[in-house]
């Protein structure tokens, strides 16, 4: 496990607080006085269906927006109030991989995988190079170093951008929609790529996504959001939201969704 997440593991410590957070564009409120909290180890997916704010509070765990109201923490510090030194050390501390991969095209996939390294350390270049090396190597694609991101398939894509993203070694990635896009045994790849980084380095993960085969498959918990309450209506495990949920807007979404699921596993069987 990365040290910071070893050290609030054992004291119990949140990883990420979101506290009283409201966030909107313009005068539109999309989340209002949220609160949430994210734990060393953890495996949490962002649920809901569309314009209900997941990407919107990704988009402000991350410090890409400012909040409305409220704030959020990283590791205790408050992300949108840091500056300078401390701001780079929260956003070193973390990873993000978003849905298109956002991998440059110009570039190698190895070098893609070296920008944050030769952005944000002092190493000589020989380790930046066995390290980004290494990285690759922990999502499969070692000896794909030298080919443009365009001569990989989709799921290599994705796998290449969690690559970047753990460059640095954080002790947490987000990822925007990693399963979109691709097929069913390319996603269900990826789920287990994904388990193996949480169970076997302690990292931590908060996925936005809509694939249920794939919540099912790895969340430890799911925040599900509302876009008619403007914030979380639900969270805990999913097969418990699934099958116990009272909340009818909880309940009518895994019903139609787990039918959906079911639906396209007949199609595709009988095709």
């Amino acid at each position: 496990m990365t040290a910071c997440g070893l050290d609030l593991a054992r004291t119990g410590s949140p990883l990420i607080q979101v506290q009283g957070l409201t966030a909107g564009y313009g005068e539109r409120i999309v989340l209002r006085d949220v609160d949430l909290e994210v734990f060393a180890g953890e495996i949490v997916i962002f649920l809901g269906g569309s314009g209900c704010g997941k990407s919107t509070l990704l988009k402000q765990m991350i410090g890409l927006e400012q909040p409305l109201a409220g704030k959020v923490l990283i590791t205790g510090q408050d992300i949108h109030a840091a500056r300078g030194t401390q701001r780079r050390r929260i956003l070193n501390g973390f990873g993000v991989s978003y849905q298109t991969g956002a991998l440059f095209g110009s570039l190698s996939v190895l070098e893609n995988v070296l920008l944050p390294l030769e952005e944000c350390t002092d190493l000589p270049e020989t380790l930046r190079l066995r390290v980004a090396r290494m990285k690759l190597a922990q999502v499969g694609l070692a000896g794909f170093e030298s080919h443009a991101p365009a001569e990989l398939s989709g799921g290599m894509v994705k796998r290449a951008a969690i690559a970047r993203a753990m460059a640095l070694d954080p002790c947490m990635l987000f990822l925007d929609e990693p399963s979109a896009g691709l097929d069913p045994v390319t996603s269900a790849e990826l789920d287990a790529l994904i388990l193996d980084l949480a169970r076997g380095l302690g990292m931590t993960f908060v996925i936005v996504t809509h694939e249920l085969a794939s919540v099912f498959a790895i969340a430890d918990r799911v925040i599900m959001l509302s876009k008619a309450k403007q914030g979380i209506v639900a969270q805990g495990d999913p097969r418990d939201l699934r099958d116990h949920a009272t909340d009818p807007l909880v309940k009518d979404f895994f019903h139609h969704h787990v039918s959906g699921m079911l639906n396209t596993s007949a199609e595709a069987t009988s095709a």
